[in-house]
């Protein structure tokens, strides 16, 4: 008898637009996901309160519940982003201190994770994926080094973009097959 393993991602859009540039990447990778693997675009992140540990107990927000729930689920978490003033938008932020809530035993912990995404600069998001990884890394994550598919959308469509898309999917790819190492106790 064999078993097949399918390996699921979680997927958060920084971007709350319906047709933002990263919810359409994000579609991409999840139309194109190698075989084996599912992603899942986590919905509500504009329904999660900002962070506030006297509403974080036994009656948490739905919308709170629903995300930690999401993720705890996943074998990886991918961020694709755009960069809002230099950093990572705020509704990203915010879901990262759900996930890393209760500390030291939040759903982030230990998760294998990426960002990846577009911006129109010529900086393709950089900054936003460099805070994404930081700070998933402070709550817990297992940041995936070498992941890089920051994309500059300054020219024309970027989904047209064989190249952009290339990178974007080998970085999927990259996240995948990353080994996990045992959360620290």
């Amino acid at each position: 008898m064999t078993t097949s393993t399918q390996t699921r991602v979680a997927v958060l859009v920084g971007s709350l637009r319906a047709d933002s540039l990263n919810r359409r990447i994000a579609e991409h990778l999840v139309a194109n996901a190698p075989e084996g693997v599912s992603l899942e675009i986590v919905e509500g992140l504009d329904q999660v309160p900002f962070y506030n540990e006297e509403i974080d107990g036994a009656e948490a927000p739905a919308a709170a519940v629903a995300l930690r729930a999401a993720v705890a689920s996943a074998d990886r978490l991918l961020f694709v982003t755009p960069e809002y003033n230099g950093t990572l938008p705020a509704v990203l932020n915010n879901a990262i201190d759900w996930l890393s809530r209760p500390y030291g035993q939040g759903a982030i912990k230990g998760k294998p994770f990426a960002a990846v995404g577009a911006t129109p600069t010529p900086y393709g998001g950089k900054w936003s994926h460099e805070h994404a990884r930081h700070s998933a890394a402070i709550a817990g994550a297992q940041v995936v080094e070498g992941v890089v598919a920051s994309e500059s959308a300054l020219n024309g469509d970027l989904l047209a973009d064989a190249a952009a898309l290339e990178r974007l999917v080998g970085a999927l790819n990259a996240l995948v097959s990353h080994e996990s190492t045992p959360a620290a106790a």
